[in-house]
């Protein structure tokens, strides 16, 4: 069953979260680059994953502005005010510390989040998240521009058809 849908107001946009779960520990997931809160109920495998970590906990879910159910014409808004939406939803469903599990692009906002404010910070839970998005020579793991841009051109040309990123 697919959950309400809440939003809170950060910096002036709106961002949808929802909530399901009622363990004992409170749980923050923020996704990666793409996300819709409704259209992860639809997809079997996905909804499988977050009823299982809702078993456990209580699983709050967002969209980060910008993407999904939250406002859409925001800008490029820099990791602080994307860090700030995490603290606005955690403030409105009044979380007072929480495990924060950042997948992709969502790990550096919980990395941030984690440093800025360790009293709210139970765990840090990473997955495929990265320190920098780019190649440097004391970062030599992330992609380099040119890889990056092809990156991008694939999304673009095969955007709503299936892809493969790996």
């Amino acid at each position: 069953m697919r959950p309400a849908t809440h939003y809170v107001k950060s910096a002036g946009s709106n961002i949808a979260y929802q909530v399901t779960g009622d363990g004992p520990v409170d749980m923050i997931y923020v996704p990666g680059w793409v996300s819709n809160l409704d259209f992860a109920w639809s997809s079997p495998r996905l909804a499988h994953v977050l009823q299982r970590l809702g078993s456990f906990s209580r699983l709050i879910r967002m969209d980060k502005r910008g993407t999904g159910l939250s406002d859409r014409n925001v800008g490029l808004p820099t990791l602080e005010e994307r860090m700030e939406d995490v603290r606005a939803v955690l403030d409105a469903v009044g979380s007072k510390r929480t495990v924060l599990f950042g997948s992709s692009e969502g790990g550096p906002m919980c990395m941030l989040f984690a440093a800025t404010y360790p009293e709210r910070t139970a765990a840090l839970v990473l997955n495929g998240a990265y320190a920098s998005g780019r190649w440097s020579k004391d970062y030599p793991w992330a992609k380099t521009s040119e890889q990056v841009e092809e990156d991008l051109a694939v999304v673009e040309r095969e955007w709503g058809e299936p892809a493969d990123m790996s």
